[in-house]
């Protein structure tokens, strides 16, 4: 409990909001994670591990469920992204390389984001108290897109990551965790930039 009260505690304030040092450790990580996924670095995905789990515990004290259980998977994930880049191979055998997935292959994964989203949100606003249900919903079930796109070295995490953490910068912000929201809108030009380093890979 002292560990947990220490890391709720405020480092410092912004906009009238206290910025807590789990949401300071988080932001930093996670910054050096996209960097590194950018440049298609492994060491991206201990991070994503690490930055997940405190993400976990600064959104389930502000009961966004949603996001807190996403961040338990995007935990999982991380440990499957990373065996992913090592041991991966595509349906020819071959190592895993950045490439592209296509329109037709996006159809069926987004079609399936699309229609779990309402169903995410209706779950949270009938069985819990999370305040932004449907906002909260979005951006879990597009991320698990993004995540297995990132893991599978397809060019198109990219720009689900836009779309995701414009949302996101939404959804943070009217809970008011400044920090966050200033961590998601630096990763929208982030993974403007990584889209392109990756055409070019």
């Amino acid at each position: 409990m002292t560990l947990w009260s220490a890391l709720l505690a405020p480092a410092f304030t912004a906009f009238g909001s206290p910025i807590t040092w789990l949401e300071l450790a988080a932001f930093v990580l996670s910054v050096w994670m996209v960097v590194c996924n950018m440049r298609v670095h492994p060491l991206a995905w201990p991070l994503a591990f690490i930055a997940s789990l405190l993400y976990f515990a600064l959104f389930l004290d502000g009961k966004l469920y949603g996001e807190a259980g996403l961040q338990l998977v995007f935990a999982a994930l991380a440990l499957w992204g990373a065996w992913q880049w090592r041991f991966g191979r595509t349906s020819s055998g071959e190592l895993l390389t950045v490439r592209r997935l296509g329109l037709r292959g996006l159809i069926a994964p987004t079609a399936f984001t699309l229609g779990a989203w309402p169903l995410l949100g209706l779950f949270l606003a009938r069985f819990t108290d999370s305040p932004l249900p449907y906002w909260d919903a979005f951006p879990t079930v597009a991320s698990l897109l993004g995540q297995w796109l990132l893991a599978r070295k397809y060019e198109e995490n990219w720009p689900t990551w836009i779309v995701v953490n414009t949302v996101s910068v939404v959804l943070f912000g009217l809970k008011g965790y400044w920090l966050t929201v200033v961590l998601y809108a630096a990763f929208i030009p982030m993974s403007v930039l990584g889209w392109r380093a990756w055409r070019r890979a």
